[in-house]
């Protein structure tokens, strides 16, 4: 680290006088309930709504926003989550954010799961780390902004005339990504290619319990131009999704079977691919690690989000440069972000280039 970014955290304070106090740290959290342009239904659930976790980081007149959304597949909600932050406000209050590694470290090490609140702390204080070093989060990681990739818009399940009012409602998207999963999976791709005949994806969220069911639906859904398949199988049949994958030729992503880091290599061969969300790893760093990971081991790599508002996406989409695939749109599902960061042209992710996230009112 060299004298200027070591000045500009604070870590060279020579000039300061010897028993100057530290400087004061305000850390808060609040449930944000985030309303619904139309109802969202998967295999999992229904709402209008999603309670997401938002936490800010004040220290040095700087303020980092960080936010994590919980779901029920988790065994997490925002309630959990807030009790969560509130079990280790205190560790945030004492760390030192310059030292970010091992305040987080020291942080999480004193909770249980609760990944979306552990993804809500570490976005607001990397949020404000890249406030601080006055750079954009991608620049902190090395990352060329012109590298992201293209977003797909997710279409909900629903009826086939619904579907079809959604997908023309898409209509700038040039990739969709098709939730399925249930007995009318065909009608809901046929309502699709029924108004266009853009590349799509599709999402099973563990919907296929049986094997053979997902090798007939993956080989129909090749002939309807399909890309590629999320999470055909419930996250446990990693055996299971191994057959499939030798009877079907398009590509398998995991995204229910892959949590964690730890969990990667235990998907050779049962998939092509890796979706990484922020929610579900505990955090930009975290995320970043399982990227690594799953490089190494020659998997594709997918950054995923929750239902969320711009402050989750955003983060996330610091990191798209490093992606093959993108599915960040939680924030265009949504009617009251209270956010601006990330935008999309054309379907390509457009990162801000302001210090941090950097997210603007909306």
């Amino acid at each position: 680290m060299n004298r200027r970014t070591a000045l500009k955290l604070g870590l060279a304070g020579s000039a300061a006088p010897l028993l100057a106090a530290p400087p004061a740290t305000q850390v808060d959290a609040e449930i944000v309930r985030l309303k619904l342009r139309h109802t969202w239904t998967t295999v999992m659930s229904s709402s209008d709504f999603r309670d997401t976790l938002h936490v800010t980081y004040r220290r040095d007149g700087i303020t980092g926003h960080g936010e994590g959304a919980p779901i029920v597949r988790y065994n997490e909600n925002a309630q959990s989550a807030k009790d969560a932050f509130d079990s280790v406000k205190s560790y945030l209050l004492a760390g030192d954010p310059a030292q970010f590694s091992k305040l987080l470290a020291t942080t999480f090490s004193k909770v249980q799961g609760q990944f979306a609140a552990k993804a809500a702390i570490d976005i607001a204080v990397m949020d404000w780390v890249g406030q601080k070093l006055g750079v954009p989060l991608y620049r902190y990681f090395g990352l060329d902004p012109a590298d992201t990739p293209v977003t797909t818009f997710s279409i909900g399940i629903d009826n086939p005339a619904a579907t079809r009012a959604k997908v023309e409602e898409a209509a700038q998207y040039p990739v969709l990504k098709i939730k399925v999963g249930l007995d009318s999976d065909e009608a809901t791709i046929q309502a699709v290619r029924a108004v266009t005949k853009k590349p799509f994806r599709v999402d099973a969220n563990e919907g296929w319990k049986d094997k053979e069911e997902a090798v007939r639906k993956i080989n129909w859904l090749e002939t309807q131009g399909v890309e590629f398949v999320e999470q055909p199988m419930p996250a446990h049949m990693i055996e299971e999704t191994r057959w499939v994958r030798s009877r079907v030729h398009v590509p398998l992503m995991a995204d229910e079977s892959c949590t964690h880091a730890s969990e990667i290599p235990k998907l050779l061969n049962a998939f092509d691919g890796v979706n990484i969300k922020l929610d579900k790893s505990g955090g930009v760093l975290e995320a970043y690690r399982m990227i690594q990971i799953a490089r190494s081991l020659g998997l594709k790599v997918m950054l995923g989000c929750m239902i969320s508002s711009s402050v989750s996406v955003t983060a996330a989409a610091h990191l798209s440069p490093l992606a093959d695939y993108a599915d960040l749109d939680g924030n265009l599902l949504i009617a009251n972000d209270p956010y601006r960061g990330v935008e999309v042209k054309n379907g390509k992710l457009m990162l801000p280039d302001r210090p941090g996230l950097g997210l603007l009112p909306a």
